[in-house]
């Protein structure tokens, strides 16, 4: 009774005082513990209570003590991770005897521009005229013999110019109702009415004594000579030669060598 509180040991005497745990009769035996407790007041069963569980811990924890201690430690994985070594796997000696660092890539890999002699290029996007839906800018000829340029889209504007040649190449530059405007070869021109120019190609000879080739070739044979400023019809075309007729005779020419087609223009 060294381990046993005083409340708990006079609640254990005021007990015995009342016959609990007296022998006799069992039925009564039974019924005396219960009537004494119930005639304990609320303090004494509180004492007796705390005393219970007092004793109880006392007893138990050796055992729980000595369970903890017999067990094995159980590792925490993440301090096991940080308390390891990193193991460092270098390559075996005759692997690094002889091995050269290789060459750095380049910062910028050069953009491939697009050339005349790619034809695969994609080319950007072309205007579209609003009411026709054809490209701008485009070449076109003068239909008739004569034709006004007026200073706006409509016969109310003034005249500007007055084109005097048949089948003047012609470039088209934008469009508004019924009305065209175009340019010539120096860049001079207005609005004509749409029924005054034509689809046909042609072109305008800019050197004197142009020679007109069997074949698109400088070592070709010489078929005729073009003076500078004649019209002629529009063949043919690749990325460096055109076919032209006129006054009765054909042949290649160079392309630079003539307004009325763009550089990179080909026509089959």
């Amino acid at each position: 009774m060294a381990h046993i509180s005083p409340s708990f040991r006079r609640a254990y005497r005021m007990a015995k005082r009342n016959g609990i745990g007296r022998t006799g009769n069992p039925r009564a035996g039974l019924s005396r513990p219960v009537s004494a407790w119930r005639n304990l007041s609320l303090p004494v069963k509180a004492a007796m209570g705390c005393s219970a569980a007092v004793l109880a811990l006392m007893l138990l924890a050796p055992a729980h003590a000595l369970n903890n201690e017999n067990a094995p430690a159980q590792e925490d994985p993440a301090v096991a991770n940080m308390a390891a070594p990193v193991e460092t796997v270098s390559p075996p000696a005759e692997a690094q005897i002889g091995t050269t660092r290789p060459a750095a890539r380049p910062e910028r890999i050069a953009s491939v521009q697009p050339t005349a002699s790619n034809p695969a290029t994609p080319k950007p996007e072309q205007m579209r005229g609003p009411v026709t839906r054809l490209p701008i800018p485009r070449y076109v000829s003068l239909k008739g013999d004569q034709g006004n340029v007026r200073r706006g889209p409509s016969l109310s504007h003034r005249i500007d110019w007055v084109f005097n040649h048949a089948g003047m190449p012609l470039r088209v530059v934008g469009e508004f109702g019924n009305w065209r405007r175009v340019e010539d070869r120096d860049g001079a021109g207005g609005w004509v009415h749409y029924q005054l120019i034509s689809g046909v190609r042609t072109a305008i000879i800019q050197q004197d004594m142009v020679d007109l080739r069997s074949r698109p070739d400088l070592n070709a044979g010489v078929i005729a000579r073009a003076e500078g400023g004649a019209v002629v019809r529009l063949g043919k075309c690749d990325l460096d030669w055109c076919r032209i007729s006129g006054s009765g005779a054909s042949g290649w020419v160079r392309k630079d060598t003539i307004w009325g087609v763009d550089p990179d223009e080909i026509r089959e």
